[in-house]
This record gives C-alpha cells, sequence and structure tokens, in this order.
C-alpha cells in the first residue's frame, strides 16, 4: 500500500511543482520594473555613493515629475487601445501659447497658465474625435499631429527662448518646503487622481473595457466613441499641465520643448506594464516606469556614461518592455 500511494503521489506533485513555478514567473513579469529599479538603484549607489546623496534625490524627483505627467497622458489611449504620439509636441506647444499669453497678451499669469492647459485639452480632444469620427489611424493622426505642433511651435517663438516668464508662473518650478521641492506633489495629486478615476469610477471600468474588447463594450451598451474621446481629452489636459511644470522648472520655452520626452513618455507606461494591445495597466505600473527611466538617466550621468549612450539603453529598455508584455498577455491573460 505505502508503495502505492508513493507512485500515485509523484505525478500529483508535478503538476503543482509546475503551477508554483508558472505563478513565480507570472509575478516576475508582473512586477519586473520595480526589479529593474532596485537592482538599478544598488547598481548605480555602488558606483558612486553620490547617486544616494538627499540633493540627487531630490533631482530625481524633480525630473520624474515632468515625465510622470507625460507618462500618465500616453498611457490613458494606451488602455483604450490606441495611441497619442502628440503628447509631448502637445506638452511644448501649450507651454508656449501660455507663457505667450502672458508677455505677448499681458494676462495675468493663473490665466495665462490656464489659457495654455485649454489649449492642450483642446487638442487632445480634437484627436479623440479624427480617431473616432472620422476612423483615422491613431499612429499616423497624432504623428501628424505631433508635426504640425512642432512646426507651430517653433514659428511661435522663431527659434529664440522665452525667458521673460512671471515670478508666479515659475513659483511652483522652483519652490521648495523644507528643503523639498513642491512641483513633485503636483505629479502625486495627479498619480491619485488617475487611479481613482481608473478604479472606482463607471469610466475608469469603461476605459479597461473598451482597451479589452470594443466590440463586446459596444453590445453591452459602452459608447466606445465617448471613451475614446474623454480619454484623449484627459491626457491632452495632463500633456498641458506637464507643459506649465516644465515652463515653470525650466524657467523658459525654448523652441524645441518638449520634443525630448518622446522615447520616454512611451516607454515609461509600456516598461511599466501598460498593454500595447488596450486593458492592462495602471497607475502603480507607470510609476515604476518614470521612476527607472529617470534613475537610468540621473544614474548614468553620475557614473559618466556619455549621454548618446542613454537612448540606446531607453530603445533597448522599450523592446525589452513588449517583449515582456507579449509574452505575458500570451501566457498569464
Amino acid at each position: 500500500m505505502s508503495q502505492a500511494t508513493t507512485t500515485a503521489a509523484k505525478p500529483a506533485s508535478a503538476p503543482a511543482a509546475q503551477e508554483g513555478g508558472r505563478s513565480v514567473l507570472g509575478w516576475v513579469l508582473h512586477n519586473v520594473v520595480w526589479i529593474w529599479l532596485i537592482a538599478l538603484v544598488v547598481i548605480f549607489g555602488l558606483f558612486n555613493e553620490y547617486f544616494f546623496t538627499t540633493f540627487n534625490l531630490q533631482n530625481i524627483m524633480v525630473q520624474a515629475t515632468v515625465l510622470g505627467m507625460i507618462g500618465l497622458a500616453v498611457a490613458l489611449p494606451l488602455l483604450v487601445a490606441e495611441i497619442d504620439l502628440s503628447l509631448p509636441a502637445n506638452l511644448g506647444f501649450s507651454s508656449a501659447i501660455g507663457a505667450m499669453a502672458y508677455s505677448d497678451l499681458g494676462l495675468p499669469w493663473v490665466l495665462a497658465m490656464l489659457v495654455g492647459v485649454a489649449v492642450a485639452t483642446l487638442i487632445g480632444f480634437f484627436n479623440g474625435l479624427c480617431i473616432t469620427k472620422l476612423r483615422m489611424v491613431s499612429l499616423i493622426q497624432t504623428l501628424s499631429m505631433m508635426i504640425i505642433l512642432q512646426g507651430a511651435l517653433l514659428a511661435l517663438t522663431q527659434g529664440r527662448t522665452i525667458t521673460n516668464l512671471p515670478d508666479g508662473y515659475v513659483w511652483i518650478g522652483q519652490a521648495a518646503i523644507g528643503g523639498w521641492p513642491v512641483m513633485p506633489v503636483i505629479f502625486i495629486v495627479a498619480l491619485v487622481a488617475v487611479a481613482v478615476l481608473l478604479r472606482n469610477t463607471v469610466l475608469g471600468r469603461s476605459i479597461y473595457a473598451v482597451g479589452g474588447n470594443p466590440v463586446a463594450s459596444n453590445s453591452a451598451g459602452v459608447r466606445v466613441d465617448r471613451i475614446k474621446i474623454i480619454t484623449f481629452t484627459i491626457a491632452g489636459f495632463l500633456a498641458g499641465v506637464g507643459g506649465f511644470l516644465l515652463a515653470s522648472w525650466q524657467m523658459a520655452i525654448t523652441s524645441n520643448q518638449g520634443s525630448s520626452y518622446l522615447l520616454y513618455a512611451i516607454a515609461a507606461p509600456i516598461i511599466g506594464g501598460v498593454s500595447v494591445f488596450g486593458g492592462r495597466g495602471n497607475v502603480v505600473g507607470v510609476l515604476g516606469g518614470v521612476l527607472l527611466l529617470t534613475v537610468i538617466q540621473v544614474g548614468l550621468a553620475i557614473i559618466s556614461v556619455p549621454s548618446f549612450y542613454v537612448g540606446i539603453i531607453g530603445g533597448l529598455m522599450i523592446f525589452i518592455a513588449v517583449a515582456i508584455d507579449a509574452f505575458r498577455v500570451r501566457y498569464f491573460g
């Protein structure tokens, strides 16, 4: 009896072990961004002790703020299985509109800032209309919008840098309380707001449903076009706020404002687990992707790696992240 029992137990234990290994692999794939982040923090800290100084941690927080705002904006269209390549250009163009509303039109800085954010929001709304009502492919439509906005920004600034920004306009980017910068608080507020939107509202559940299966969502009564338009509009709003924060931090508007964020704005949410196939991802993952890319940029600079290698590493990480995402979706759902 004991031999028979032992023989019968072996086949039962094998599937259990396989299931355990599968669950561990699934956990690793779903948390790979945080594993990378912890490993890189340790590595950069070992190479240069300056990495763990208070000043450098504050620098990481500030740099992560603008990237985080634009990363959140990019994540929303991805959740409905679309993409908006124009968001970094929208960030730069809207910030220039806000600055020029103050310098050329003489508006109070608060009103000028709101004008810039409103313009960014309207651009997002227009993108949503084109994609839903005209059935334009989001990749091509937003690419064309990106080129238009980059050209418009160059025309507005005439290739010059706008520096005559009021003290109130640049306060949020320069202020500190107890030695810690205030600007990251805006990013934290945005993170919490988007998290609540996605997890606790009908709109958030509809966004996931549309990204997961638009045909089934439409059959269930979800107004797919409306959800996509709202998503692109919110993304435009976030880009506008990010544009204001970038201008406030830099205390200037350049003729190519925001263009350097395109690669990393797309990489951050994808690395953080927002699926390019739509319907999967969360704010915590976006935060992880933002922190990871910021740590890479700052860490490579601290250990004196030439800047042009940063782009190579960023592109490689996007490739790895998309491959992991495809594997995760195929085998773990």
